[in-house]
């Protein structure tokens, strides 16, 4: 292997477009490792962790070209990192003729094109004044960014009420407008219902168990994960549920979330009871039905027959030993709190980064000798490094750990496909599952792997495909993640034989 590390002073290009420029260049034939990124600290440490030496001299303003190959492999590598952002490149310049100036702000741009929509991706402490400048031009605004502060995401709300516009996030990772795809998002039809979203993933699990049961979607907002919190209020929320009842092809309205704040779900309820279109609520939370259980409800809401939701087992059944502990090693925020509250009915306290109760926090190091969970897509874990969904490293290193912890006894794990995400997933996960059962074994432990897989088989990763490596692999692979956490918690007590 040939390692290459280059320094390009003052190339600036935004940390998204980089990550999907690192994912392209991964996907090349002999390439281990790829990284292309500004040269943030936070970048600066990520590139470090990987094994790579960067130079001292240089600043945030450089970009940093970091690959592993083979050394037959390493031009067609580069050649893949040229090509990537020269197409970048052209997407800025192709909406301009050479006589008009390129816009410098994002306000600019809203006012010369007149777009309803705004994208910010920009850091998080940056994207403030991006996403005002676009409200000031008439533009509702997606902010993709994350570590956005928070009195920052109220004011944007405000100033979109008062100018009747939208502002989807901070921190929002999947939307659908008019049919088209924003972020993370599914390949699903058309069709009756809206989503209102303060959840990536949850909408991606929702809109995609729509669709696997032949109902599409009018539209999808993302609300951002806060939206539904005590200091937010639920604004977004707010606006866009007018926004989906104004909208003629929406028959049901359904609101997905984190566990919000309940005197901001009260208020919710009230204001959807105002509504001349009906609203379905799937607030995760005690008590309150799954994912999968509020989709199954508005299938009847709208006189559609509930599906049998697809599973995929292996040929042969893992038997871990009783007693043992469940991993979750989960790459959605919403999935992973979701999982979690399904398994405490059974397993008792669940430790995670993401706690349902304050004392189930999992210190630094991430480790509990007990049930545990793990949101890899937490902010505190993306700072300056790309999204699991698109750099599974971080996890895939965490399950090698947990193969060789004679406590763990079952590994539950999530694959969400579609635009955004990785190319082929399960190109480095099946090995990886593949690599931790023979670990185990050796060690005289069966361990058990559980994956929930978020995707419709119209997303460009192919569901049967991923579905059938993981299986090959050992995996129970399942599409409602319910469903596949529930296989899991019964691995974990015995009772799948």
């Amino acid at each position: 292997m040939t390692t290459h590390v280059e320094i390009r002073k003052g190339q600036y290009v935004d940390s998204v477009s980089l990550m999907q420029v690192s994912a392209e260049v991964a996907a090349v034939d002999g390439v281990a490792k790829a990284q292309v990124a500004m040269a943030t600290e936070l970048n600066l440490d990520l590139l470090a962790q990987m094994g790579f030496d960067v130079p001292d001299e240089v600043t945030p303003n450089d970009m940093v070209i970091a690959l592993v190959a083979e050394e037959a492999s390493l031009k067609a590598a580069l050649a893949a990192v040229e090509a990537a952002i020269a197409a970048l490149g052209k997407s800025r310049t192709s909406a301009t003729t050479s006589q008009e100036p390129t816009p410098r702000s994002t306000a600019w741009a809203a006012y010369v094109s007149g777009a309803p929509l705004a994208l910010v991706s920009v850091p998080g402490p940056h994207a403030f004044s991006q996403a005002a400048g676009a409200l000031s031009a008439g533009s509702s605004v997606m902010v993709f960014s994350d570590n956005v502060p928070l009195p920052h995401e109220v004011r944007l709300k405000e100033m979109a009420a008062e100018r009747g516009l939208l502002v989807m996030g901070p921190d929002c990772g999947t939307a659908i407008v008019n049919g088209t795809a924003l972020g993370f998002a599914n390949v699903v039809a058309r069709g009756p219902v809206g989503v209102a979203a303060a959840s990536g993933t949850g909408a991606q699990q929702l809109t995609s168990l729509l669709h696997a049961a032949g109902v599409g979607v009018s539209h999808c907002f993302g609300l951002g994960g806060r939206d539904l919190s005590e200091a937010v209020g639920g604004r977004s929320a707010r606006a866009a549920l007018a926004t989906l009842d104004a909208d003629p092809e929406t028959k049901l309205i359904v609101l997905v979330s984190k566990p919000p704040h309940p005197q901001v779900a009260e208020e919710l309820r009230s204001y959807a009871a105002t509504l001349s279109t009906p609203v379905q609520f799937a607030l995760l939370g005690a008590g309150q039905p799954t994912i999968t259980e509020a989709v199954e409800s508005a299938l009847t809401a709208l006189d559609e027959s509930v599906p049998e939701w697809p599973q995929w087992l292996p040929q042969e059944t893992a038997h871990p030993a009783e007693g043992g502990a469940l991993r979750g090693l989960f790459a959605g925020g919403t999935l992973c709190d979701e999982a979690m509250l399904i398994a405490s009915q059974t397993l008792g306290p669940i430790h995670s980064n993401i706690p349902l109760s304050p004392e189930l926090a999992l210190g630094a190091d991430l480790r509990h000798d007990g049930h545990l969970m793990i949101d890899f897509g937490d902010d505190a874990l993306t700072q300056g490094r790309p999204h699991p969904m698109i750099d599974p490293a971080l996890r895939l290193g965490r399950l090698a750990e947990e193969a060789t912890d004679p406590a763990a006894a079952v590994i539950l794990l999530d694959v969400v496909l579609g635009y955004g995400a990785q190319q082929d997933p399960a190109a480095d996960l099946a090995p990886a599952i593949t690599e931790a059962r023979k670990v185990a074994a050796t060690d005289g432990r069966d361990l058990a792997v559980v994956v929930s897989l978020c995707g419709t088989d119209a997303d460009p990763q192919g569901l049967r495909q991923q579905a059938d490596a993981l299986t090959a692999a050992g995996a129970a692979v399942f599409l409602s993640n319910a469903a596949a956490t529930s296989y899991a918690v019964d691995l974990v007590r015995g009772g799948v034989r």
